[in-house]
């Protein structure tokens, strides 16, 4: 068994201010898809300066933040938010969900892309390839807060998380997801993007790898304990949230390279 590190969720303390590294890994996450969609940029289109930039990375921003916490309370604690709404600001502790970030996401890009003038789907498959960047350091986020973790295992590799009133040697599930949502999943994305691709297709390919990789992340990882599996002993939240994303996913693949779609430049 491996011993958890035990990291101060509190990075930096001023006085009364106290900097979490929740919220630096969400800054890092910005700031990586920042730098690497600026490296990318003139290849998407020339005509884009670092001001679109910034405002793109603003709205995307705004959306991951917004959705994530709207969407973790709706999908995973409602109760808990209705009985006290002071809980929502308290974003230091955690309660993000991917899926409403997701949403928050499409909805930003959607309005970036209409007041620019360019395609939906182009701006998607732009900022997919980057999103990687934000889903690893969050997943890092989630160890150093002990949250998330995993089923009881007796791996050599488990850990006893300080948060675990049980007290279990534990599969380290956040750092599963951080070498597959995270490190996987970037490089899948980056290196097919680096080539033409009809439209739709690389954010297609992003639905149906982070689908398959948190689907199958969810058989170790512990289910939230207010809402526990919903179906069969096995089926958790998570997993109805993804399986909707991997048929899509594979959906909009298919529809881009059936109609050819409008190839893309190479963005290497």
């Amino acid at each position: 068994m491996l011993a958890y590190p035990q990291i101060d969720p509190v990075a930096l303390s001023l006085g009364p201010i106290q900097i979490h590294w929740y919220g630096l890994m969400y800054l890092i996450g910005i700031g990586g898809a920042w730098w690497l969609a600026s490296r990318r940029v003139n290849a998407f289109d020339p005509s884009w300066n670092s001001e679109k930039l910034s405002d793109l990375v603003f709205w995307v921003a705004l959306g991951v933040i917004a959705g994530g916490r709207v969407g973790y309370i709706l999908f995973y604690d409602l109760a808990s938010y209705v009985n006290d709404p002071a809980l929502i600001l308290q974003v230091w502790k955690g309660g993000m969900s991917f899926h409403g970030g997701l949403l928050g996401v499409l909805l930003a890009v959607w309005w970036f892309a209409r007041r620019n003038g360019k395609r939906f789907f182009e701006v998607m498959d732009f900022a997919a390839p980057m999103v990687p960047i934000g889903l690893g350091a969050g997943r890092i986020g989630n160890f150093i807060n002990a949250e998330l973790w995993g089923k009881a295992t007796d791996l050599p590799w488990a850990m006893v998380f300080p948060t675990d009133p049980l007290q279990l040697a534990r599969h380290p599930s956040q750092l599963y997801q951080f070498a597959m949502e995270g490190v996987a999943l970037f490089i899948i994305l980056w290196l097919y993007s680096a080539k033409p691709r009809p439209t739709m297709a690389v954010s297609g390919l992003f639905g149906v790898c982070y689908g398959i990789f948190r689907f199958l992340a969810e058989f170790v990882r512990e289910p939230d304990a207010h809402l526990g599996y919903l179906a069969f002993g096995w089926v958790t939240m998570g997993q109805v949230l993804s399986l909707p994303m991997i048929l899509i996913g594979a959906a909009m693949m298919a529809w881009a390279y059936r109609n050819g779609g409008v190839k893309r430049e190479t963005v290497s």
